[in-house]
């Protein structure tokens, strides 16, 4: 039996990829969404979060063949949680987002100048939550319901996390790649060259929560040829 895990992005909670899982459930697919909230201060921070993954797995009680789904922030992580199972892992498919980067942080992929304007937000030791790194609220997108539970959800992320570099993990399993938005244009294309099955979709980034019905279809298609 196969089942999809979704992992959402560290920067939001489950409510941003629930409609998503409810989509697929629906469609008869097997589905675990893992909830990935973290409210973590102490370093290392990616072995908690990927120590936080393992168990939450173990305690589902999954079994079978598993693939791995990871959006935005926790696309580059998906090695990093495949290696963490002992469960038979088929594939990986990155939901737009960046690809895996090892041994790099965070702040080494990015803009420089979007990591000087989020360090400079920084108090306490944590960012300000997702929503607030823009001048336009990125959540204006989802409806009103949903964007309250994913506002509230949003945790405020160690400024460590970013700082930090990510575990050196090789994967030379299957990958597929789901590009939602124009700005993960050069991520797909990269992907593409790969040789990886690639899904494009005109919407936006946080499509798995507003129009699940696409994204579970590209999501479905990718998977089949894993």
């Amino acid at each position: 039996m196969l089942t999809v895990v979704l992992m959402h992005s560290p920067f939001l909670g489950p409510s941003s990829m629930r409609p998503l899982a409810d989509e697929l459930a629906s469609d008869g697919v097997a589905v675990l969404l893992v909830d990935l909230e973290m409210r973590i201060n102490e370093a290392p921070v990616h072995q908690r979060l990927i120590g936080a993954f393992a168990d939450a797995l173990e305690d589902a009680g999954v079994g079978g063949t598993l693939v791995l789904v990871g959006h935005s922030g926790a696309g580059p992580l998906l090695p990093c949680f495949a290696d963490a199972l002992e469960m038979d892992v088929a594939g990986l498919v990155f939901l737009d987002s960046d690809l895996p980067t090892p041994g790099k942080a965070w702040r080494e992929t990015v803009d420089p100048a979007l990591v000087n304007q989020l360090k400079a937000s920084v108090r306490d030791g944590r960012l300000p939550r997702w929503d607030r790194w823009f001048d336009s609220d990125p959540l204006k997108l989802v409806p009103a319901g949903l964007r309250e539970e994913m506002r509230d959800e949003a945790p405020e992320v160690p400024w460590e996390f970013m700082k930090e570099q990510r575990p050196v993990v090789e994967w030379s399993g299957a990958c597929g790649y789901v590009q939602l938005s124009s700005f993960y244009e050069d991520a797909a294309a990269r992907a593409g060259e790969l040789g990886w099955p690639v899904e494009r979709l005109e919407s936006h980034h946080l499509a798995a929560a507003t129009s699940p019905s696409a994204v579970a279809a590209a999501l479905k298609t990718v998977i089949s040829k894993l």
